[in-house]
């Protein structure tokens, strides 16, 4: 954990400032950027399936308790801006996006967490442009990865957590900071799908779905950003890894309300146009059915393991490669004491003039290591073929299909509460696979072939 650099104290999600800065230390000078004071007004198998149908006949999914708690006192002028904006977009607009949007709603005006998606909207508009303003000119400091910066707006304060190491990690990918901006500010509402994870988090799209955002619990974030040096360590040494780039780290608090935190990264499932299935693999059978939805519905959901008994995935040459990658990966998260994630995956069908096109394929080692200097040879650092299409790094093409891969929710460790729900799992589930077993056992079940 990196040592704190001396700050006064301040309330930080009901803990002392204290307590928060031995993980984030205060922000450098310049940091701390005020954009107004005047605070705005007060603020089962099967019954999985059935509340995702229930919520989508509503068209909208119930916020966690949390997120009610920072609504209670929603200002309206730290969001007028984004909210026009939402207004002003025309039927041109809505047409040309309602096929790639199959399955997610809206978050418009009425959805309850319209205002929350807002403030996040304008305050990530904020914060990206310190990093405009400020580019990373090296690889990040012990500093970078400590820093916070906090944000000032009417109504609602918004914190970026170790920016500076994510600006750098960013442009590492070739992302630029104004495309990043622009996708996540208030050009257009977020998007929600029904998701069928048993979390209480809440999980929303950028509205061109190229970014994923998913509130956190606060030692969730404190375990991914004490993480986040050997994270990107990982990602020079194996470029082409499978681990989900996460993108930034941020809280957002209302006026008198409860802080609330999120992360971003980008979506392994992107683009979506095609994609005919999607799949969360944890390698274990307990709680992992999905009741599909009917024939012609237009919900989408994320099914689970024992939905993808009997099927199989062929990757023709590409399967030793993705193996190889998966065991350097899994050990990696071995090494952390983290357990708990999942393979994303999903598949969408070639057509006849995408198959076997070896010369459309490119070595794009150049793209997927911007910025970053390996010391190790190409050779030892697991690199392959990309398919020359957006968020190559996460897609690898078969004979027949192409398959979005991806190793996400990166932030359980094994401590000891996890120690007691693996006890408790055991005796509830004698004879039975399921999630919370040790780091080294959770690894080694997920690379099985």
């Amino acid at each position: 954990m990196l040592q704190p650099r001396g700050r006064g104290p301040q309330e930080i999600a009901g803990a002392p400032r204290a307590d928060w800065v031995q993980s984030w230390p205060a922000p450098r000078d310049w940091s701390v950027q005020r954009q107004g004071r005047s605070p705005g007004p007060a603020a089962g198998r099967r019954g999985e399936a059935a509340r995702a149908r229930e919520a989508a006949a509503g068209a909208m999914a119930a916020p966690s308790p949390g997120l009610r708690e920072v609504l209670a006192t929603s200002p309206e002028a730290g969001v007028r801006a984004a909210t026009s904006s939402s207004v002003r977009r025309g039927l041109l607009w809505r047409l040309r996006d309602k096929q790639s949007r199959l399955g997610l709603f809206e978050i418009g005006p009425g959805h309850e967490l319209h205002q929350l998606t807002c403030m996040m909207q304008a305050g990530l508009w904020s914060a990206t442009q310190v990093s405009v303003d400020h580019p990373p000119m090296g690889a990040p400091t012990e500093e970078d990865f400590s820093e916070v910066l906090t944000q000032v707006h009417e109504g609602f304060e918004l914190g970026t957590l170790a920016g500076p190491a994510f600006a750098w990690l960013r442009r590492s990918l070739g992302l630029a900071d104004e495309d990043y901006q622009a996708a996540l500010g208030s050009g257009g509402p977020f998007l929600q799908f029904l998701s069928t994870s048993k979390s209480k988090a809440s999980f929303f799209l950028s509205h061109d779905q190229r970014f994923f955002l998913k509130t956190q619990r606060r030692r969730e974030v404190r375990a991914l950003l004490a993480h986040l040096p050997r994270y990107t360590q990982h990602l020079q040494r194996y470029p082409h890894s499978l681990l989900a780039r996460l993108l930034g780290v941020h809280s957002l608090q209302v006026a008198r309300g409860k802080k609330i935190y999120f992360i971003i990264m980008q979506s392994v499932f992107y683009p979506t146009g095609r994609i005919s299935e999607r799949y969360d693999i944890k390698g274990c059978e307990v709680s992992r059915w999905v009741d599909p939805t009917p024939e012609g519905s237009p919900l989408v959901l994320v099914l689970k393991d024992l939905n993808f008994q009997g099927k199989t995935i062929d990757l023709g040459p590409q399967r030793s490669w993705l193996l190889h990658q998966m065991e350097l990966d899994t050990t990696f998260l071995r090494e952390l004491n983290v357990l708990d994630y999942s393979l994303l995956m999903a598949f969408q069908r070639l057509h006849e003039d995408e198959k076997g096109l070896g010369s459309s394929l490119i070595f794009r080692t150049a793209r997927s290591v911007r910025g970053v200097q390996s010391p190790e040879e190409p050779g030892a650092q697991n690199r392959r073929l990309l398919p020359d299409a957006p968020n190559a790094l996460h897609i690898l093409d078969g004979p027949e299909q192409r398959y979005f891969l991806g190793l996400v929710d990166l932030a359980t460790v094994y401590g000891l509460r996890k120690r007691l729900e693996h006890l408790w799992k055991t005796l509830r589930y004698p004879g039975r696979t399921f999630s919370t077993v040790s780091p080294a056992r959770y690894a080694r079940r997920l690379c099985q072939p």
